[in-house]
């Protein structure tokens, strides 16, 4: 199984584009997640080969939305689409990265990582019945923290999103109350908090906001040093975020068990796993209006898992182990044109 590396993100925007004078950019839309590695191949990508990438980086609703309307080459989605839906849409999903949601907060005092809660912790803060940071379910989870007796400003996301989808998705598995009264999905209705667009404004609204958490993709909370959390997993032990735990949840995988690699990966086993972890897939027509684009595009996704891996570890993602590309490449078969002739070629 082959992992990728970390290292800082060059940059958080809401959109990058990068130029070519000899060729259309691939143009493609979604997650917020994946931004920040998708931002980098690009850059390399580009010094590379000479072809561009514009990735608009909306959330997943939006990038479903936009593949569906044929706006775009590729959409991006971190709430994976079942069966019935890419049929419908005429779309084969594949997944393209791995990466873990980390719970950040802003409380004077209180270090990265310095802090830890558990699932039905985090589930009652975010139903607004822990208001206080000083709380007994928090004090009795950080008995030598200096909790101050400051209100909890939540903060969460407004546009659907993929990473939504997978923070309340692991909330419903470990508190039967969010399961009934909230429930999980790329858009939810909050009992609390404010909303922000994107894994971006949550990361700057919390930055700013004293006695905040929100939730975030982990290269967000590195690139904008928030303070993060550890949490408290299946098998009961407390957890760092990092390469070793994301990696953990995402070994005993089954990519092969759901349609289209709709893998869920919150709350998996094992005791150094990481309970918030989740996968990004790119969405794509099967039969595409432009097989030339759509076939530069899988040129670029082709290029990302075999060049990627040192670039997304230094950005705290995991790749894709072998086998799964090995999977994704039999299922890029099935992209045809028009004519009925097949779009990409392996090397």
């Amino acid at each position: 199984m082959r992992f990728m590396s970390y290292a800082a993100a060059a940059c958080l925007a809401a959109a990058f584009t990068i130029t070519t004078a000899q060729a259309a950019d691939i143009s493609g839309a979604g997650a917020t997640f994946p931004y920040p590695i998708y931002a980098k191949w690009a850059d390399t990508y580009k010094k590379d080969t000479g072809n561009g990438l514009n990735y608009q980086s909306i959330g997943s609703g939006g990038g479903i939305k936009q593949i569906e309307a044929n706006t775009v080459t590729f959409g991006a989605t971190d709430k994976p689409l079942d069966q019935k839906e890419l049929d419908a849409n005429g779309l084969i999903q594949f997944p393209m990265i791995i990466g873990g949601i980390v719970p950040v907060v802003n409380i004077e005092g209180v270090a990265p990582g310095e802090l830890a809660l558990d699932g039905p912790t985090l589930a009652n803060i975010f139903m607004g019945t822990i208001t206080k940071w000083d709380d007994a379910a928090i004090k009795k989870l950080n008995p030598k923290a200096k909790l101050p007796s400051v209100a909890i400003a939540v903060v969460h996301r407004s546009d659907g999103s993929g990473t939504t989808f997978n923070f309340t998705n692991y909330l419903a598995k470990v508190s039967p109350d969010w399961k009934s009264k909230v429930g999980s999905d790329a858009a939810v209705e909050w009992p609390v908090g404010i909303g922000a667009k994107g894994n971006e404004g949550v990361a700057n609204n919390v930055a700013q906001t004293k006695g905040s958490i929100g939730y975030v993709e982990y290269a967000y909370a590195k690139q904008n040093k928030l303070t993060f959390t550890g949490m408290v997993n299946k098998d009961g032990k407390t957890v760092p975020p990092e390469m070793k735990s994301f990696q953990a949840a995402a070994a005993n995988a089954d990519w092969k068990s759901v349609p289209g690699y709709g893998v869920i990966l919150t709350e998996q086993p094992g005791a150094e796993s990481w309970p918030i972890t989740a996968a990004s897939f790119i969405l794509m027509h099967t039969v595409p209006q432009d097989a030339a684009n759509s076939a530069e595009a899988l040129k670029f996704f082709d290029w990302a898992y075999k060049n990627g891996d040192k670039m997304a570890e230094e950005l705290d993602y995991i790749p894709m182990p072998d086998n799964v590309v090995a999977l994704v490449h039999e299922e890029w078969k099935k992209f045809k044109d028009s004519a009925g002739k097949p779009i990409f070629a392996m090397n």
